[in-house]
């Protein structure tokens, strides 16, 4: 839960900083949004929380 609470306010956050800065208007960002939302609520939900789970231990996993 954590993590995926992280994710969306990083996207959040990369979101404003591309409307305030002009590279992404309020329409497109809208139709992004409703995007993701529906898409959250698909059977393909499941298989993208997996991809991102996985990419997430892939990374805490590195030895620096």
């Amino acid at each position: 839960m954590a993590i995926s609470l992280s994710v969306v306010l990083l996207l959040a956050i990369i979101l404003v900083v591309l409307i305030r800065g002009g590279n992404l208007k309020a329409g497109p960002a809208v139709v992004a949004v409703l995007f993701g939302f529906f898409l959250a609520s698909t059977g393909m939900a499941d298989d993208i929380q997996r991809f991102l789970d996985s990419i997430t231990n892939t990374v805490g996993s590195i030895k620096f």
